[in-house]
């Protein structure tokens, strides 16, 4: 690990919670009919947060932007899994959280996260980390708005890197670790276009490695808004409508069986209403459904739900 300042919790928490502030008013705004609900919590075993929900917009559907900041005597399975050697640290976790579904099917969903944590031992140096990212699940594919998603995804990455890897090696591996990462392993097939993700993050010391999950955080409310401005005035009908709930599925069962941040929730004792606020209203299962050949429908999963650098398509 690049030596550095020490971790500064504090300041992470500042940030987090005034970037949950900013963009939950864009959000509102943007939808123009609903507002963010507010709901703190604490939890029992220490720490708490807020979740703030929005229903039944004019634009969004659901929304749910979380803030939350716990702590506790144990880390969770989850994260430890990949580092046993941490298992009884006493640990904190604090991140954003953020799932919006729209009503417009040719709106995507959208999803990001950024997150810290601390473990700690009497007599150890605390081992810390970052994670987070942002990926995108369109209902119908536009190119336009693909390129665009991941230019910001790129542009996330701009400036970071070091000698071993520069910030466009940077930005293909984080890609590659979003593409592998939202993946239905039982589906075989991806959960949406993709976007960034990383974990275990710290190789740059606290001070670079901060910077980089700030500038992650950042980049997604113009990219998301640019494509809700974009697509929200589309028409649809029943037919558009059936297929975004059946799409929706997968989402449930993404965040259900594979989603580390539900998992870590869960096992850590986390507030389970604001754990599943991710999960959509309104949701279809089909038996053996198959998109008609030819169909728009049939183009999301030909195109856009396969592997693709999208930056080098022509937008």
């Amino acid at each position: 690990m690049t030596a550095s300042a020490p971790p500064d919790c504090a300041a992470v928490e500042r940030y987090l919670l005034d970037l949950q502030d900013r963009i939950s008013e864009a959000l509102a705004e943007e939808d123009g009919s609903s507002a963010f609900r507010e709901d703190a919590w604490e939890r029992p075993g220490g720490g708490g947060g807020r979740s703030r929900i929005l229903e039944d917009g004019a634009v969004f559907e659901k929304g749910g932007i979380n803030f939350s900041h716990v702590h506790g005597e144990t880390l969770p399975p989850t994260a430890s899994a990949t580092r046993p050697e941490l298992a009884g640290r006493s640990f904190q976790a604090m991140g954003v959280s953020l799932v919006m579904h729209p009503r417009n099917p040719y709106v995507p969903t959208s999803h990001m996260n950024v997150r810290f944590f601390i473990a700690k031992k009497p007599g150890s140096e605390p081992v810390w980390w970052f994670g987070g990212g942002f990926d995108l699940t369109p209902y119908y594919g536009f190119d336009a708005d693909v390129h665009d998603w991941h230019r910001a995804a790129r542009a996330a990455c701009a400036g970071f890197g070091d000698a071993d890897e520069d910030a466009a090696a940077l930005h293909a591996r984080l890609k590659a670790a979003c593409d592998q990462y939202f993946y239905l392993k039982h589906r075989e097939e991806p959960r949406g276009v993709g976007g960034l993700f990383f974990d275990d993050f710290n190789a740059w010391g606290f001070e670079r490695s901060f910077a980089f999950m700030r500038s992650v955080a950042e980049q997604y409310l113009p990219a998301y808004q640019a494509i809700v401005q974009r697509r929200k005035g589309t028409p649809y009908g029943e037919r558009e409508r059936a297929f975004q709930t059946y799409r929706r599925g997968r989402y449930v069962e993404f965040n259900l069986v594979y989603d580390r941040g539900t998992l870590f929730g869960l096992q850590s004792g986390g507030r389970t209403e604001s754990i599943l606020m991710s999960l959509p209203p309104q949701v279809s299962w089909r038996y053996d459904w198959r998109p008609e050949p030819g169909s728009e429908e049939a183009r999301l999963y030909e195109r856009y739900l396969v592997p693709r650098d999208w930056l080098a398509v022509s937008k």
